[in-house]
């Protein structure tokens, strides 16, 4: 069958790798060819049956602990690992490695040397001594503040909590690494289960762990998160097998990788600062309101400033921490595992020098970001009440936790499509060699965001932050597509914009059976109810999207389900 020409060419094979020499015993890395849509559906997948069991997760979470001050000094803890598993096992790390080791395989294939597993073996080392060292003085700075905020009960346990968590860093970040090399030799079935070994230890503390602490919550709590970083050692146990059968022995001859390292090394920053933009943007949303979050009672505050009164109540960590998981649904099933599979044929490519394959390669990114990410949007706002009342409205999640999480997931939700594409344009400039201008973009990404969260949160409260960070993302989006023309050539902006046409139409209609679904459907009538419903809606708004769009002619949505070659 004659190949569709909107598919990205394969890369060619790569020539024998075993080429004789004083090193032909040892181990080759074993690269296995695989197309970028078998890729796709393998990664998004694996994907959503870690996010199906993370929803699991937030449910059990929600019903145990609710939207209060265990649950808020929790989720700010929490941040620390979780941005450190964002950014290594989601993209910073990957994005400065990959392409050098892409080259080192490269530069194998030709001439039989083993660079590429010397270059792993070196950044490992580096990487575990780095974030060893760093871990140790974070857990003597955590002494350090929790013993400068004796007497502050909820500030005592978020650094507590903070302290137990922070050795996951180090344990993800490394799994993470495995996860980079894995991918650069085509393999992603068993990197992608690693976030699924998290959900598993985070559900089996909540129903087998926790319940021995019932019902002090304070134990409870300090129990999850030590099964946490129990998840982190399983997570890296996972892959290493895998590692080895693949051929990876632990090279200590550095000395011709050295300039790789350095290379990778150098890239660090302004990679990690360009990727992390979001996660910063989340970050920020969460830093700003736990500092104007009114105090719990009988807790000290410091007075605001010209007599401010607090823009939010207890339990807005929570209540954007509940929001935030919901939209990340879709983001990790699809926008993570796009940039994910798309980033080894970039860097392939790129080392080739085919920045026309590369342009190619991006304006179909990009042109599936808008055939699923635009619905997944839309979607999320239309249904964002019923979903967050069905997933968490049980035990201590009351009815009033959900009129605060709800207009959240909307503000959120408004901006998954622009989630989706960012990790898409910044591995395309990393690709290419380009670290300067992600960084300046996400440097006013990140000062448009802080500036719209100080504006928007006094009359908008809790929402006004989650509506800064994605207005953040979508004007990120438009000034990174404009400017990646400058390294690859100008994008294929009219099927971009056909593409963003059909799409539009099909998500019209899909909006119009949704609403017709819930007016036929009325809240209010008792949960099983309200779940048939919100099925009902959801599944036959997911019909009459794909339908509407397979008679508009979205040819992506078709490309996703054939198999490469085809």
């Amino acid at each position: 069958m004659e190949r569709d020409s909107t598919l990205p060419p394969d890369p060619p094979p790569c020539p024998p790798l075993l080429r004789g020499g004083e090193n032909a015993r040892e181990p080759r890395p074993q690269i296995k060819t695989i197309g970028v849509f078998s890729g796709l559906r393998v990664v998004a997948l694996s994907t959503l049956a870690s996010r199906v069991l993370g929803m699991f997760r937030e449910i059990a979470s929600a019903k145990l602990f609710g939207v209060g001050p265990v649950w808020d000094a929790f989720s700010f803890a929490f941040l620390i690992p979780n941005l450190a598993r964002r950014l290594f096992g989601e993209g910073a790390l990957s994005a400065a490695f990959l392409p050098v080791f892409a080259k080192q395989l490269e530069a194998d294939a030709a001439d039989g040397t083993h660079s590429a597993w010397q270059l792993a073996s070196a950044v490992f080392s580096l990487l575990a001594a780095v974030l060893t060292g760093l871990v140790l003085a974070g857990e003597l700075l955590l002494w350090g503040l929790s013993w400068s905020f004796a007497g502050h009960a909820q500030t005592q346990l978020m650094l507590g909590l903070t302290a137990v968590m922070l050795p996951y860093s180090l344990l993800i970040c490394l799994a993470a690494q495995v996860t980079a090399v894995l991918h650069a030799l085509g393999n992603f079935k068993w990197p992608a289960l690693v976030p699924v070994v998290l959900n598993v230890c985070w559900i089996a503390s909540i129903w087998l762990v926790d319940p021995l602490f019932d019902p002090d919550r304070v134990a409870q709590i300090y129990a999850l998160a030590v099964c946490i970083v129990a998840a982190g050692v399983f997570q890296l146990a996972l892959q290493w097998p895998v590692l080895r059968s693949l051929g990876f022995r632990f090279d200590r001859r550095w000395q011709a990788v050295r300039p790789a390292v350095g290379e990778i090394a150098r890239a660090m920053l302004p990679v990690t600062l360009g990727l992390s933009i979001t996660q910063i943007n989340t970050v920020l949303d969460r830093l700003i309101a736990w500092t104007l979050m009114a105090p719990v009672a009988g807790g000290w505050a410091v007075p605001l400033p010209f007599g401010l009164a607090y823009p939010l109540e207890p339990g807005a960590v929570s209540a954007l921490y509940f929001g935030e998981r919901v939209y990340q649904f879709p983001l990790g099933v699809f926008g993570v595992a796009l940039g994910t599979v798309l980033f080894p044929l970039l860097a392939r490519h790129a080392a080739r020098g085919e920045l026309d394959r590369v342009r190619d390669d991006l304006s179909l990114g990009l042109r599936l970001v808008i055939a699923i990410g635009l619905p997944a949007s839309a979607g999320l706002v239309l249904v964002a009440e019923p979903l967050t009342r069905l997933l968490y409205q049980h035990g201590d999640f009351t009815a009033l936790d959900t009129a605060r999480v709800a207009p959240i997931l909307v503000a959120y939700g408004a901006g998954v499509w622009a989630y989706c594409a960012i990790p898409v344009l910044y591995r395309g400039f990393y690709a290419v060699g380009e670290r300067k201008i992600p960084v300046q973009v996400g440097l006013i990404a990140v000062a448009l965001d802080l500036a719209l969260n100080m504006s928007l949160i006094w009359p908008l409260g809790e929402r006004g932050l989650a509506a800064s960070t994605a207005i953040s993302a979508a004007i990120q989006v438009a000034l990174l597509s404009w400017l990646i023309q400058r390294r690859v050539g100008r994008l294929d902006w009219r099927r971009l914009c056909v593409t963003g046409a059909k799409a539009l139409m099909a998500t019209l209609a899909m909006g119009v059976v949704c609403k017709a679904t819930f007016a036929f459907f009325p809240m209010g009538s008792g949960r099983l109810w309200e779940a048939a419903a919100l099925v009902a809606a959801i599944g036959l708004s997911a019909v009459t999207y794909f339908v509407a769009a397979r008679i508009a002619g979205v040819d992506e949505l078709r490309l996703l389900l054939k198999q490469d070659g085809e």
